[in-house]
């Protein structure tokens, strides 16, 4: 059995997790991070009854029983929460957007020295992550490209997790060529997306989107483009974090992205 700590347990993503590792056979759900429902049993909360798991508020509280710690909290807090339960000698499974490549390498250096092994997607959703094997294939042979990332309009952080790491990974394909280079272009340069790591990224936010990440390919005459389209539930992204937390317990140091463990 293996026992874990959820982060952002109440939260969007982070409820149908707990119920599903409620479900689940293999899986024990240990202990839950809320820091507004501290005290309380995560069943009740919910509304799935009691369940003998506590939330408590804070990461540290939650490693004591723990194998693996699941972080479905914000941007604001994903990195502090990772590198204490990589601290407390715990696996790792990152689904908080926000971390950049640097915050990436922070968090590899404190797995290998601490000996343990982190998961981290930016999008833990099965059809993303094939669409990112597909993305990735296209660029071995496609020069040109550009990511354009839409979310909800109440997203803070950009560009999304989905879209930065879609992005890193072309990049370490080969660099993009742009035909026209950055200094040499007119008008606001901002209009050309930003820079994650060699491919521009375009970020929409607006209502009616919950995550959707497009890339899109193009060679003369011809164009395509590789989509990932989310609904409204957060269903999609249970299965892979599943997936993701039984597949950790095999693993030494940071692996990024579900479509390296299919």
């Amino acid at each position: 059995m293996i026992r874990i700590a959820l982060g952002g347990a109440t939260g969007w993503t982070g409820t149908p997790i707990a119920m599903a590792i409620r479900e689940s056979q293999d899986l024990q759900l240990v202990a839950a991070v809320a820091r507004s429902r501290t005290g309380r049993d995560l069943g009740d909360v919910i509304g799935g009854g009691h369940w003998d798991v506590p939330v408590v508020g804070t990461v540290e509280e939650a490693m004591e029983n723990c194998d693996v710690y699941i972080d479905y909290t914000s941007h604001q807090f994903v990195k502090t929460h990772v590198l204490l339960a990589i601290a407390a000698g715990k696996q790792v499974v990152i689904g908080s957007s926000g971390l950049t490549a640097a915050d990436y390498e922070d968090i590899a250096r404190a797995a290998d020295a601490a000996g343990v092994g982190v998961i981290a997607a930016g999008n833990f959703a099965i059809t993303a992550a094939l669409a990112q094997k597909a993305a990735l294939a296209i660029a071995e042979h496609v020069p040109h490209w550009e990511v354009i990332d839409y979310a909800s309009a109440g997203k803070v952080d950009v560009p999304s997790g989905t879209a930065r790491e879609l992005a890193e990974k072309l990049s370490a394909v080969q660099r993009p060529h742009l035909t026209v280079p950055m200094d040499e272009i007119s008008g606001p340069k901002e209009a050309r997306g930003a820079d994650i790591d060699g491919t521009r990224v375009h970020s929409v936010r607006l209502p009616g989107f919950v995550v959707s990440t497009a890339v899109v390919f193009a060679l003369p005459g011809q164009r395509v483009t590789v989509t990932f389209e989310a609904g409204e539930s957060p269903q999609p992204y249970v299965e892979g974090t599943l997936f993701a937390a039984r597949k950790v317990m095999g693993v030494h140091g940071l692996i990024r992205g579900l479509e390296s463990l299919l």
